[in-house]
């Protein structure tokens, strides 16, 4: 093997996607630098490399494919994301025969391998995705603000909390920001059309992960109302700001914060949001009881832990 060993990190989406693959992609890249070639591409190059990391099974299906014909011998590890995880590999055959081909399968929570077969779950390892821990902000004393974050898709279900808002008491003083892009027309203009009946909603578009950052921290909560997540990079970002998490009672975030957290509510159920967002605001002692559970589990969000589980996947360059 080469002093210096060449990886591809493939991922679906590239900077211009801004999401959570790609900051993935973009952190694993930046721990890895200082060790090895590393390349970021969403179409593998052919090029002579010793290690293919791929985001994905399903969509990156056709670069492991070519990686593994090419390099039988070379490892492959397969990082698996939500729709991985509670869809794909149990239907679709592209993204089983890329469980076949991987050397190495990485899920980003520890619900996750209980989707696994005894077999996979064996070349299995949980590895946690991180974010810098930032002060948290000056937040309004006026209203109670919470944060909705994340592109316009059906899987992260934005519906359910615009509902929610819309159930809480017009003189209960909140806001609700809407941080996200729209990948589906059709559901943007329906949340547009709920959020136009509340002057409490307000959608930013699309923000930089630096100013998402900034404004998840002046917020009093992040509401997480995904229908499936592999593990999500939002949670992390609140949690390491000292924002304390409502999230849907998914294994994606169970997986994340605990099945006990006292922050869960049943996936689509916009009244359960309601009431937790109320007793939220009104009840310091509940408050208090999210973000002392949410600060018990910073640790487990460390750039260095995921940095040096990252690095650890040098060692199959190796054998």
């Amino acid at each position: 093997m080469r002093s210096v060993p060449s990886i591809a990190i493939i991922s679906p989406a590239l900077a211009g996607a801004n999401n959570g693959n790609w900051h993935t992609a973009k952190r694993w890249a930046r721990c890895l630098a200082p060790h090895a070639r590393v390349r970021i591409e969403r179409d593998w190059s052919g090029a002579d490399d010793d290690l293919m990391i791929a985001l994905h099974a399903r969509r990156s299906a056709a670069q492991i494919a070519s990686f593994a014909a090419r390099y039988p011998q070379r490892p492959v590890a397969l990082v698996l994301t939500g729709t991985d995880v509670y869809r794909d590999i149990h239907a679709d055959a592209q993204a089983q025969r890329s469980l076949a081909l991987a050397s190495r399968l990485i899920v980003l929570q520890t619900e996750a391998l209980r989707e696994l077969s005894p077999a996979q779950a064996a070349k299995a390892m949980v590895i946690h995705q991180s974010a810098r821990s930032l002060t948290p902000g000056r937040r309004s004393r006026r209203t109670f603000d919470l944060a909705l974050v994340g592109h316009q898709r059906p899987e992260k279900d934005p519906l359910t909390a615009v509902r929610a808002l819309l159930r809480l008491p017009p003189d209960l003083s909140v806001r609700l920001f809407h941080i996200g892009g729209v990948l589906d027309a059709g559901l943007a203009r329906r949340v547009a059309a709920l959020g136009a009946r509340d002057i409490r909603y307000q959608w930013l578009g699309a923000l930089s992960q630096a100013v998402t950052r900034q404004r998840i921290k002046r917020c009093h909560l992040l509401l997480l109302p995904s229908l499936m997540e592999g593990g999500a990079n939002v949670l992390i970002e609140a949690v390491t700001s000292g924002v304390p998490v409502l999230g849907s009672d998914i294994p994606g975030n169970r997986g994340m914060l605990g099945a006990d957290y006292p922050g869960w509510f049943p996936v689509g159920d916009a009244e359960r949001l309601a009431e937790l967002i109320s007793t939220a605001v009104r009840d310091p002692r509940y408050y208090a009881l999210l973000s002392r559970r949410c600060a018990e589990r910073v640790s487990l969000f460390s750039p260095a832990s995921e940095c040096a589980a990252v690095c650890s996947l040098l060692e199959m360059t190796r054998q």
